[in-house]
């Protein structure tokens, strides 16, 4: 598996044959952008791969549409030349087209592969998207589960932006994954105070150990004014980590396609 960290929730995953864009943003940094309810972030750090250079796309695995740093302008333009997009059902209304593919957490989709690569099995995991009772607010999102053929064992799971919660857990402790990208960087909103709508570093500390991945990647908190744990947040986690914790996470330079298969 080859990973090229594009910038916040945005990866080009190459698995076996398969070419997958998670959460596709390519805006330039500068702008605020409005996420609800009065609140809004600043776009600080631009895409590190400009969208003509990404390449053909296979699948777009989308946590959800409805906030500009999992899904801005340029990004959405992806979405037309991909040949399937997953996302929520919410979403799947929302942009409409017969490539796009809505799940609700626990329902899977299979992508066949055709002759030269395996088929691919993707399972919406659950995620929640603040405190309970914040889906009108923030919205559905879901996470991503990924098989190769027939195997057994998850090869990518996608957390998408979720807070650490009792479903989360649960499918952190059942499912056998041997890559896992972990949305981080503790949002918060000034007009909200001290409510949370990710996970901070700590969680996902305490999310990499209950799952035990071979590998875990943690994405999604640097570049938004709206990280209030971001890196600084993330480096103390670490640090702090236990030593079967830390050995599991990779960091992934930008812009640069690494092998997370050693």
């Amino acid at each position: 598996m080859i990973l090229t960290h594009i910038g916040g929730p945005t990866v080009l995953v190459e698995l076996d044959g398969w070419r997958l864009l998670t959460d596709p943003t390519f805006d330039p940094p500068g702008e605020r952008y409005s996420f609800g309810w009065g609140t809004s972030s600043v776009k600080l750090t631009g895409p590190s791969v400009a969208p003509d250079e990404v390449g053909a796309v296979d699948v777009v695995l989308l946590t959800h549409d409805r906030h500009a740093d999992n899904l801005d302008r340029l990004g959405r333009s992806i979405l037309a030349s991909a040949g399937t997009v997953v996302t929520t059902a919410s979403g799947a209304r929302r942009l409409g087209g017969g490539s796009v593919r809505g799940l609700a957490a626990g329902a899977s989709t299979v992508l066949p592969g055709g002759d030269v690569r395996p088929d691919l099995s993707v399972t919406a995991t659950p995620a929640r998207h603040g405190p309970p009772l914040s889906r009108p607010i923030a919205g559905d999102v879901i996470g991503f589960a990924l098989r190769l053929g027939d195997a057994p064992a998850v090869a990518l799971w996608i957390t998408g932006d979720t807070v650490l919660y009792g479903p989360l857990r649960s499918t952190a402790t059942s499912l056998p994954v041997d890559v896992a990208l972990v949305h981080v960087g503790g949002v918060r909103f000034g007009l909200t105070g001290p409510i949370r709508y990710t996970m901070t570093g700590r969680d996902a500390v305490t999310l990499i150990g209950l799952t035990r991945p071979r590998v875990a990647v943690p994405v999604h908190y640097e570049g938004w004014s709206h990280f209030a744990d971001g890196p600084s947040g993330l480096d103390a986690a670490l640090a702090a980590a236990p030593d079967d914790v830390r050995a599991r996470v990779r960091r992934l330079d930008p812009g640069v396609p690494t092998s997370v298969d050693d």
